[in-house]
């Protein structure tokens, strides 16, 4: 077949023939990888090879153009404010099972709403697989429209306290998360509460028993299916074929079939119970937001969506049309990563969404802003373009294929001034040109991370970012601000392998001169004292300054930015030294299993809390 024909075939069905990666080099898409992403959109290349006629999805991809904006507060027109991110699995505390919760994360909003931030961040709390404890990853979600049951404070159930029992005493000290003993613990728990709501409540009448028939009745058929997936995921893990579906014997892969609705008959009761864990996880998490904003915070939480989900996850069980069974989101080289890489999620249909066949996407989007006051959507130039890897390519042999952006773009715009939620899009990496302007003109913010907001000559000076974005030091996959301090994260890349010894030798080079400009930066902007002596100390491996020194001054100038948001790491906040999670690892490093250094209810008694928190204060006061 002539490659003329392959490459009008993918235009027409928005597979991009060649694109620049992130280091700057131009790639073309090669031809298998073609084949192969035309064969998951459902074009049969072979049907076209015979008549020499052209499919024009394309053409139905183009969306109108709406108007309406992303909401954006009026005090935050003009105004700016701060705010903390966190992962909510750190957190230690001395009433936590193990791993951090909802309870934990009210009092950290309250904690900090003291203090004058004005938002709390969060990771992914979409629903994992329950019945699969090693399924840990938030960006690898089962379901996007559900919370998932780790996170509810165990003690706070009616009747919980005896059940519980003596469960976090044994788990408070650990520096790892035991996620299945954590599981496990909290499943027991999770069950008695449950069996007593079943004896005192349901079907009573009672405030409980009405507000749990509500939540059923306004979540219907969608809570419906999430909890026959959960029954069925947790009774087919029990009997050796996985929490995911597609190791499923083939007659329960399908919600549809006979043999899933038997199921389900069957086992009413344990359906009732995941329904149940959902709209106790969805109370508590409403909590959350309720004691955030009492406590003075005019944004409160802010809620993380992943980019995708897992293929064999509860979403894509309930809704097989809506996904791309035969493609995985992943992302081009980069500087962090030279091979590429394989995120291993199933991508929504580009097909579905511009011709309006798939819900998913909405309700997605819906559900996060249920109890939040800013959203962040993770790799938001999703909205525009994934880089999609065929079935069985490699990183390198994938291409990007276009979504209906501005249909998209309605879709949240919509929501968030419905629900009146702040939009955050992470627009970092593969950036396509124009893309930051179109989010700009519907009110979406940006995001700009200070460690890479460097030119040719130096860091950015903060008068010269942009305002419609979200500053912040690092993210959840970058270092702390101590380890890039130090350059502990070149060693431990190079340790696990993804940098070689040179590689590693310059970036060492790399981090020096970088050091010396920020410091140089905070002379310039007057934030540091005896600025040469630390300039020429920054310069050099030997008698650098103490991170908890320089700290401060550069939260100060990440606070002075004129962008609208600026957050702060909890990690920073309470001094963590390594790297909480390493991009392009899964088992060599323990990523979403580690632990803060420091329990909750000793935070406020850092000293680099309440200086980090005054700085932030004095440079961004709340407005009266």
């Amino acid at each position: 077949m002539p490659v003329t024909l392959i490459d009008k075939l993918s235009r027409a069905n928005g597979i991009s023939l060649a694109y620049t990666d992130a280091t700057g080099t131009r790639r073309r898409a090669s031809a298998a990888a073609k084949r192969g992403l035309l064969a998951a959109l459902g074009v049969s290349v072979e049907r076209v090879e015979g008549t020499q006629r052209l499919s024009h999805t394309g053409d139905r991809m183009r969306a109108k153009s709406g108007t309406t904006h992303a909401f954006l507060p009026d005090w935050l027109e003009k105004g700016r404010a701060w705010g903390v991110t966190c992962q909510l699995y750190s957190i230690r505390s001395t009433r936590n099972g193990g791993i951090g919760d909802f309870e934990d994360l009210a009092r950290l909003a309250e904690l900090l709403g003291q203090q004058g931030a004005d938002f709390l961040g969060v990771n992914p709390i979409h629903a994992l697989f329950f019945s699969d404890p090693g399924r840990y990853s938030p960006y690898s979600p089962s379901s996007r429209r559900f919370i998932t049951p780790i996170y509810i404070a165990t003690d706070l159930l009616d009747g919980a306290g005896t059940a519980r029992g003596c469960e976090h005493l044994s788990l408070s000290h650990g520096e790892l998360i035991d996620y299945a003993d954590v599981v496990a613990r909290k499943r027991r728990t999770l069950e008695a509460a449950f069996a007593r709501f079943e004896r005192t409540d349901l079907g009573t009448g009672s405030a409980q028993d009405v507000d749990f028939e509500t939540y059923r009745a306004h979540n219907g058929r969608a809570l419906e299916e999430f909890a026959t997936f959960e029954t069925l995921s947790e009774f087919m893990a029990a009997r050796g074929h996985g929490s995911g579906w597609l190791g499923w014997p083939s007659e329960f892969r399908s919600l549809a079939s006979p043999a899933v609705a038997e199921f389900k008959r069957e086992h009413t009761n344990r359906t009732l119970f995941h329904t149940w864990l959902q709209w106790i996880a969805e109370r508590q998490l409403a909590n959350v937001q309720r004691r955030a904003l009492s406590a003075g915070m005019r944004i409160g939480l802010y809620l993380d969506i992943a980019v995708g989900v897992a293929p064999d996850g509860a979403d894509t069980w309930c809704a097989p049309d809506e996904v791309l069974a035969d493609a995985r989101i992943g992302a081009p080289p980069d500087d962090f990563n030279r091979l590429g890489q394989d995120w291993g999620l199933a991508p929504i249909s580009p097909r579905a969404l511009s011709q309006g066949t798939s819900g998913t996407f909405a309700s997605v989007i819906a559900c996060a802003t249920r109890h939040a006051g800013a959203i962040r959507l993770d790799h938001a130039m999703a909205l525009t373009r994934l880089y999609l890897i065929p079935k069985g390519h490699g990183t390198l042999d994938g291409a990007y294929v276009a979504y209906p952006l501005a249909e998209l773009l309605n879709i949240i715009s919509d929501i968030s001034a419905n629900h009146r939620v702040i939009v955050i899009g992470e627009d970092l990496g593969t950036v396509p040109r124009g893309f930051r302007e179109t989010m700009r003109a519907r009110g979406i913010q940006g995001y700009r991370v200070l460690v890479f907001e460097r030119t040719e000559t130096g860091f950015r000076r903060p008068r010269d970012y942009t305002r419609s974005a979200l500053a912040c030091i690092g993210t959840h996959d970058l270092p702390t601000l101590q380890a890039w301090w130090r350059g502990s994260d070149i060693g431990d890349r190079q340790r696990l392998g993804i940098l070689t010894v040179d590689e590693a030798a310059s970036a060492r080079a790399s981090r020096t001169t970088e050091r010396a400009e920020l410091v140089s930066l905070l002379a310039v902007e007057g934030l540091v004292g005896a600025a040469g002596a630390m300039e020429r100390d920054a310069s050099t491996e030997q008698s650098l300054p103490d991170p908890a020194t320089i700290s401060v001054p550069i939260h100060k100038l990440l606070a002075r930015t004129p962008c609208r948001l600026a957050a702060v790491q909890l990690e920073d906040l309470v001094g963590y030294e390594g790297c909480m999670n390493i991009a392009g690892t899964i088992d060599e490093h323990p990523n979403w299993r580690q632990r803060l250094p420091v329990m909750l209810e000793d935070i406020s008694s850092l000293p680099q809390f309440a200086s980090i928190c005054a700085a932030m204060r004095e440079e961004r006061p709340r407005a009266p």
